[in-house]
């Protein structure tokens, strides 16, 4: 086990450094947390900047198209939860993040505070004490979109991730979390 995770923790290392190496600017050390860490970025995000606040932008119920299916390890056609949110402090964005669920594998509980409120993905994990791990299947830079460019106010570059969070060994959601390349740019 510790031999699998080293050599993960070495990909990920090789990821981050080829990324950045595409960039035009050295990443932060935050940032790079941010982009390898697997654990809860609503923590870390705590830590940084004090408790912060999740609204939801949208969320519904949809069946899985081919791809979402591929992401999730499911059958095409299975429902599943699309949620997009914005972890944002005082009403200044920090991170947009989407995910998708599979309903049949959230208890009841796990649902309902999932659709309810505007909590944040890893509180819901801490508060059922869900036993769990996080796979990051992505790096990247991506170029900003109209959305995003409101969203955040600037055009810049974004840092974005995706990652599996996996229970039991199948993929209870997968995420994807984006940023701008100028957030986080402290040490």
């Amino acid at each position: 086990m510790e031999n699998n995770t080293n050599e993960a923790n070495k990909r990920l290392i090789e990821k981050i450094n080829e990324v950045e190496k595409n960039s035009a600017n050295k990443f932060s050390n935050t940032q790079k947390i941010l982009l390898t860490t697997d654990g809860s970025i609503t923590a870390i995000l705590d830590v940084l900047k004090g408790k912060i606040d999740l609204k939801t932008l949208d969320q519904h119920f949809q069946k899985s198209n081919e791809e979402v299916a591929k992401l999730l390890n499911i059958d095409e056609n299975e429902e599943v939860n699309y949620r997009e949110v914005l972890m944002h402090k005082n009403d200044s964005p920090l991170i947009y993040a989407i995910s998708y669920i599979p309903l049949k594998r959230l208890n009841e509980d796990f649902k309902c505070d999932l659709i309810r409120a505007d909590i944040p993905i890893g509180r819901i994990l801490k508060k059922y004490n869900i036993e769990s791990r996080r796979e990051i299947k992505s790096i990247q830079i991506e170029s900003s979109n109209s959305k995003l460019e409101k969203i955040f106010n600037t055009d810049a570059n974004l840092l974005s991730r995706e990652y599996t969070i996996i229970k039991d060994n199948e993929v209870l959601i997968w995420i994807k979390e984006i940023f701008p390349s100028t957030y986080f740019k402290e040490n």
